[in-house]
């Protein structure tokens, strides 16, 4: 997987949002919510060639006290979410 170009991450009025820059972007119904973790998660991938869920797992495991079953299963869903918002390539 990769992020796709023209979506980064911005912090408005205190909630981390993932937004679509540049003309060919232009939609706003490309904004995307995040949470910390995944916020965390966008940050260190965002300017990766490409990345896994494993790669998104233990990420999570090395700054959060998590299980690694879990954060796997966070990192399946997170995947998901953001191949079902368009701002990552699969």
């Amino acid at each position: 997987m990769k992020t796709k170009k023209g979506f980064r991450l911005r912090t408005i009025c205190g909630e981390n949002v993932v937004v679509a820059e540049g003309i060919e972007n232009i939609d706003f119904s490309k904004i995307i919510s995040m949470n910390e973790s995944a916020a965390y998660l966008w940050q260190k991938v965002e300017e990766l060639p490409s990345f896994t869920t494993d790669d998104l797992t233990r990420l999570l495991c090395e700054e959060y006290e998590v299980e690694e079953a879990t954060a796997q299963a966070d990192a399946q869903t997170i995947a998901q979410q953001w191949v079902n918002a368009g701002i990552i390539e699969a």
